[in-house]
């Protein structure tokens, strides 16, 4: 089996928007220190400035992270271990093959169940339907290479 990785946004920026991303979230927060500087000290220095200058600070961080490619979602199976990113926020998990128990696959999500019973869904949703399939067989061979119980279930409501 050979190492696969799946990119689970919906679209790659190119380099020119990325650039663009890191230019933005620089002036943001450049911004958010001029008017930390120079209004700190007048009369019109209330909650409302603070609040505006936390959400430059922290949307200039995200299109920093964003236009450096920290924020995006993939899965990378290789052969021993799964690496998911599931989350633009939240740090990738690894997921190695002697953990596993076992996997079920639903049409429109893969939960993964380790030996622990700690249970990590991946979930695809609607917006990028062609990048499921392949993810799915993907998981499935890494399962029967390693070993781990595959169930495959429909999902009813």
């Amino acid at each position: 089996m050979q190492p696969a990785h799946f990119n689970l946004d919906p679209k790659e920026n190119s380099r020119f928007v990325k650039i663009l991303q890191a230019i933005f979230g620089t002036v943001c927060i450049a911004i958010a220190i001029y008017w930390l500087i120079f209004q700190y000290g007048s009369m019109t220095a209330d909650t409302t400035m603070w609040i505006t200058m936390v959400f430059l600070v922290l949307f200039g961080a995200y299109q920093i992270a964003a236009g450096t490619g920290a924020t995006r979602k993939y899965i990378s199976i290789e052969l021993d271990k799964i690496i998911l990113k599931k989350s633009s926020f939240l740090p990738s998990v690894t997921l190695p093959a002697d953990v596993i128990r076992k996997l079920e696959i639903f049409p429109l999500s893969i939960c993964f169940f380790s030996k622990s019973n700690k249970k990590t869904v991946l979930r695809f949703g609607l917006n990028y339907t062609e990048i499921i399939n392949p993810v799915k067989d993907a998981v499935t061979e890494f399962a029967e290479k390693n070993g781990i119980v595959v169930e495959e279930k429909k999902e009813e409501i």
